[in-house]
């Protein structure tokens, strides 16, 4: 099969693969008892054990010619993970669940980067990563109008069966990128910039002290982490406000949350390249944080089955924007380091701090002071990114047209 091919179907199943249970968690909890201050501090669990892993992941995804190993590995014992929620729902073991999934779906993301890299170069990753997010935007509303639909027919069992059979299929589909089709210089951001370019001898890559002297990469790492305190939480808080109100049935409504969105993500990642070309990535990103405080309102005052579009869609237009976006900006800074995956799981780390602790927020902001205060409150917390972005506009603007690590001499020739 063509690698690009088959990198695509590995990107349409493992959506259902990453998210697995994990949308439909805090409804599966309330089900069963729990409270919306317990079901954020689970979740906040999972997300700063993530947010631990990405990092390192990173590195290993850089250092090893094994990347078809790493995901096969991941994608299995992240289903596992999740599968485990459906014979015991005791706190420890949901809270252990969720750490396991986090850290071995952390692997994912980087590995898959890298690979898209290895196999299409730098000079076609921007092209092929957005089709790899078409695929994976389109698998999560396969995954979600499923899930919903076999919840509501057979119960949530028949969600985690769906989980099980994801998992089978996202192997095999990593099994079909053949093994010499990933040039592995080339997916650390070394080597060839094209497959047609003829051998070289091959750069060194840079200490890691590069990350740290890449200033636009800091700068957009803790914007992302300033949206993603806003952002991670609303999701299930908005499902679990609506149900709460008897407004709909948890497992159709929670699916219908995530069907609205991923396709507009689909819609948003198709377009994301044309728009890039047009105004840059700034500008691009600068739209996806745009989106959310209006989301944030959105969802405070709509607090019924059909406030789940202008809800959701808000969510895709930012989200999917950035599933382009800022992949393909970090390998933009750092190409020639040879640091390019260990580059993404910063950025997914310091994501990810902000998304850990925003479950949390939003839990105790809904027990104390009801849903639609939580969600303002998230909605102003996110503005720190619209701030930030703006703020050091013209260091960002510059850095997403040229590279600025090679500009300033900070790479190993």
């Amino acid at each position: 099969m063509n690698p690009v091919y088959a990198l695509e179907g590995l990107n349409f199943f493992m959506a259902d693969v990453q998210a697995g249970i994990g949308p439909f968690l805090g409804v599966f909890l309330q089900a069963h008892g729990w409270h919306p201050e317990s079901i954020g501090t689970v979740m906040t669990l999972g997300g700063i054990a993530g947010m631990l892993a990405t990092s390192p992941a990173g590195a290993l995804v850089d250092a090893t010619r094994h990347k078809r190993g790493i995901i096969v590995i991941a994608g299995v014992m992240t289903t596992l993970a999740s599968l485990v929620l459906w014979v015991s729902h005791g706190y420890w073991m949901v809270a252990a669940s969720q750490i396991f999934t986090a850290v071995t779906g952390a692997a994912l993301g980087p590995a898959v980067a890298g690979a898209t890299l290895g196999i299409v170069r730098e000079n076609g990753f921007d092209r092929q990563f957005g089709r790899n997010q078409v695929a994976n935007h389109a698998g999560n509303v396969v995954g979600a109008a499923l899930s919903g639909w076999l919840g509501w027919r057979y119960g949530f069992g028949a969600v985690f069966a769906l989980a099980g059979v994801s998992g089978l299929l996202t192997v095999i589909s990593t099994l079909l990128i053949r093994r010499d089709a990933i040039d592995h210089d080339s997916a650390r951001g070394l080597g060839r910039s094209t497959p047609a370019e003829p051998n070289r001898e091959h750069e060194h890559a840079s200490g890691f002290r590069v990350l740290l002297t890449c200033r636009p990469l800091l700068l957009l790492a803790a914007s992302l982490a300033m949206f993603h305190l806003g952002n991670a939480a609303m999701l299930p808080l908005y499902g679990l406000a609506v149900v709460a109100a008897h407004e709909a049935e948890p497992s159709a409504f929670t699916a219908q949350t995530i069907v609205v969105a991923q396709l507009v993500m689909v819609v948003a990642a198709c377009f994301a390249n044309r728009l890039i070309h047009r105004i840059g990535y700034w500008g691009v990103i600068l739209i996806s944080f745009l989106a959310l405080p209006l989301r944030a309102m959105a969802a405070a005052m709509f607090i019924a089955a059909w406030g789940v579009w202008p809800v959701q869609a808000l969510d895709g237009i930012g989200a999917g924007l950035q599933s382009v976006a800022v992949p393909a900006l970090v390998v933009r800074l750092l190409r020639g380091t040879g640091r390019v995956n260990v580059g993404q799981g910063v950025v997914m780390s310091l994501q990810g701090a902000g998304a850990a602790l925003s479950p949390a927020l939003g839990g105790v902001l809904a027990q104390h002071f009801g849903y639609a205060s939580a969600f303002l409150v998230l909605g102003a917390v996110s503005t720190g990114s619209l701030a930030l972005w703006v703020l050091f506009g013209a260091t960002l603007k510059k850095a997403c047209g040229v590279n600025p690590m090679r500009a300033s001499g900070a790479i190993k020739a």
